[in-house]
């Protein structure tokens, strides 16, 4: 559990260090705890790998001012936990599912648990996101994704991707766009 808490902490110093998320993005979140624990997915979820994972995102939150959507898993068709407060500033629509380790999986379920006021969406449009143990977030974010390399690769046991996006280049050869 120290190497988990170690790697979370890690990837947050390294999201934060490159500057990338800006106030009110939304940050999606897939995990499988059981890859984080090396298991397969699906397998062996924790909720004590969760914990550390939700705190240590939580912290990011707190550094950036972004928003979290924690993925829930197929059995949920990958609908979002987030904050009714998310719902409402970013006219989300809700549905009616409550994720649980079974199905949704234990981060999602975890999440739902213990926000201020959680809701469930079906999709998103995320600014940013991390993918734990290869659960496929791109669904969740906007279409243009710009694949992160970061110096800790994982979590645990789980392979980690980290992406952020930008907005697509529209126009021909004469085209010129701003530096992002």
């Amino acid at each position: 559990m120290q190497k988990v808490s170690q790697d979370i902490h890690n990837i947050v110093a390294e999201w934060v260090e490159q500057d990338y998320l800006k106030t009110d993005d939304i940050f999606v979140i897939g995990c499988s705890t059981s890859e984080v624990a090396g298991e397969q997915i699906g397998t062996s979820g924790s909720e004590d790998i969760a914990r550390l994972l939700y705190e240590g995102l939580s912290s990011l939150k707190k550094q950036t001012n972004i928003h979290l959507a924690f993925q829930g898993c197929e059995h949920i068709n990958r609908s979002l936990v987030i904050e009714r407060a998310t719902l409402e500033k970013f006219n989300l629509d809700e549905v009616n599912v409550m994720p649980v380790p079974s199905a949704g999986g234990s981060m999602a379920s975890y999440a739902y648990q213990h926000m201020t006021d959680p809701v469930v969406v079906e999709y998103i449009k995320a600014d940013a996101g991390i993918d734990i143990g290869d659960t496929m977030i791109g669904m969740h974010l906007k279409p243009v994704a710009v694949p992160l390399r970061f110096k800790q690769q994982t979590i645990g046991q789980a392979h980690v991707t980290a992406a952020r996006t930008r907005p697509k280049l529209i126009g021909g050869n004469r085209a010129q766009y701003p530096s992002s």
